[in-house]
């Protein structure tokens, strides 16, 4: 994955209207797992250790949107993970989406935090 400067130089010329929401949940993201790696991946911030498992979603629109995978291709292997927020929109059963609404990140913080943490923990 490539540093950390590349994200930063990617989000600072990103036109999108929630550019501030952006550079919030990465620095979330990247305080609840030290030692994350990050690169851009489908034209957005993605996370792991060492593959994707947390990845942006920043389009179309004013789109903010946090991916939970397992990598590029679905796995065969079983999987479950428990979400006791109900943030998460499970679309497979390894594979999930947190739509994070305009103005909504500071209150579900923790929540999200929480979310990334254990779902990194879960898929190494």
């Amino acid at each position: 994955m490539s540093k950390g400067e590349d994200v930063s130089a990617f989000i600072a010329a990103l036109p999108h209207l929630r550019r501030g929401e952006i550079v919030a949940l990465r620095s979330l993201i990247l305080a609840a797992v030290p030692g994350l790696s990050e690169r851009i991946k489908w034209n957005a911030p993605s996370f792991g250790r060492p593959d994707d498992r947390v990845t942006m979603r920043l389009q179309p629109g004013d789109r903010l949107e946090l991916i939970f995978h397992r990598g590029v291709k679905p796995k065969t292997t079983s999987f479950a993970f428990a979400d006791p927020t109900g943030l998460l929109d499970f679309v497979a059963p390894d594979r999930a989406v947190l739509r994070i609404e305009t103005g909504t990140l500071g209150t579900r913080r923790n929540e999200i935090a929480d979310l990334v943490k254990r779902w990194i923990d879960a898929t190494a």
